[in-house]
């Protein structure tokens, strides 16, 4: 179990510089609309949504109705429908189950698929693992931006990089490690037209729909690439 655990300590470590980063943002935005640190503990612990939780803050102190939350939540967030797909089947024999599909964030996801366990490492226990640190990462950056919102005055100018250089470390852990870079290949140039013809605030859901029809399309080639790499090797 400690192997593990410090296992799935290695793997989060680029998400809980992220994370904390990002959730101290949160928290100080929280604070400063009037909320304490406890309305971010229970907010990274129940909605635990990343960027739907920044909007729910302009909700918060703007007396949004339940109605617009739930629909505005639903589009912002109907990616995860897509990251699901793939783990349905994994997450199904594991008695985590119910947790895993609540915990499955972008970067949740981006580690899973990369992920490879060495010999003598339970997959299951480490993918939970993974999940929880990551969402623990994210609960303390929350309540302490929140917390020290209150006592010190902050200037988070360009913060919100770090989840840019996040994805960027990821992708690139993720582009070494792949047999096939395809489908990287389709994604960034779906995101890139569809960021193009869409905008920055809505290209994600076009762009993933588009990613995975021709995925879906090249299925029998990737797969046929894949078994003779295989074999090759």
């Amino acid at each position: 179990m400690r192997q593990t655990v410090r296992f799935a300590f290695y793997k989060t470590i680029p998400v809980l510089l992220g994370y904390l980063f990002l959730g101290l943002a949160f928290g100080l935005l929280l604070q400063e609309a009037g909320y304490s640190f406890w309305w971010a503990l229970l907010s990274s612990g129940i909605v635990y949504a990343g960027s739907i939780q920044f909007v729910l803050v302009e909700f918060l102190s703007g007396g949004t109705g339940l109605l617009t939350v739930a629909v505005m939540t639903l589009l912002i967030n109907s990616r995860h429908a897509f990251y699901g797909l793939s783990f349905v089947e994994k997450f199904r024999k594991m008695k985590t189950y119910p947790y895993m599909i609540f915990s499955l964030t972008d970067e949740t996801y981006s580690l899973l698929c990369s992920l490879k366990v060495p010999e003598g490492i339970d997959e299951k226990k480490a993918m939970f693992l993974i999940a929880l640190f990551d969402q623990l990462y994210w609960v303390a950056g929350s309540v302490l931006g929140a917390a020290l919102g209150q006592v010190l005055p902050f200037d988070m100018t360009g913060i919100d990089f770090a989840m840019t250089a996040l994805f960027v470390t990821i992708f690139v852990d993720q582009w070494r490690e792949a047999k096939s870079h395809l489908p990287a290949i389709v994604g960034l140039c779906s995101a890139a037209v569809c960021l193009l013809i869409f905008g920055g605030s809505n290209f994600i859901l076009p762009s993933l729909i588009i990613t995975v029809g021709i995925l879906m399309a090249l299925r029998g080639r990737l797969e046929t690439n894949l078994s003779g790499k295989a074999e090759a090797s």
